[in-house]
Parts: C-alpha cells; sequence; structure tokens
C-alpha cells in the first residue's frame, strides 16, 4: 500500500492544499464534494502535485514539513514553472476583464 502526500489547488481563488491519503483518488473525491471542512469553501479543487512513500508516517511527515515555512519554500521551487504561467495567466485574465 501507499501513502500520497498531495497539492489540491482550488479553482475559485488558486489557493493550495495540502494533504495525505492512502486513496487520492477517493479523498479528491470527498473534497471536491464538500466533505472536507477546510476545502469546503473552495471547491472546485484540481490535483497539481502528489508523491508517494511505502508508509503512513514517512508521508505524515512530509505533509507537516510541506505546510511549514521551509516546506512552502520547497513548494514553491518544486511547482515554480507551474506557479510562474499561473500567475501570467491570471495577468492575463484580469487584462480582459
Amino acid at each position: 500500500m501507499f501513502y500520497y502526500v498531495y497539492i489540491l489547488q482550488s479553482l475559485k481563488n488558486n489557493s493550495l492544499y495540502i494533504g495525505y491519503s492512502s486513496d487520492l483518488k477517493k479523498r479528491l473525491i470527498e473534497h471536491n464534494s464538500g466533505l472536507s471542512q477546510a476545502t469546503k469553501p473552495f471547491i472546485p479543487y484540481k490535483l497539481i502535485f502528489y508523491e508517494a512513500f511505502l508508509n503512513r508516517i514517512d508521508a505524515k511527515n512530509r505533509e507537516v514539513y510541506l505546510k511549514s515555512g521551509y516546506g512552502r519554500k520547497t513548494i514553491e521551487k518544486l511547482l515554480k514553472r507551474y506557479l510562474i504561467n499561473l500567475q501570467k495567466f491570471e495577468y492575463l485574465h484580469e487584462l480582459f476583464d
């Protein structure tokens, strides 16, 4: 069995959510169905990144790290191109609204 640490992006406000689960598909459905109080106000979400781990403790430790200040910097590095393109899209979207 694998455990997944994942990053979701809200399609409503572009916020990011970090979590972990042993069933990534099911968890994404739960988030988008409003079953998670933490993400419910900002649904829908799309999966933009995940990592797989062989045990729960490693996955949980990675989740905690990614939610820390240093972890946020790691996310910026991991998703640099994606986030830059997202900012360009938002800027263009603002120009044409």
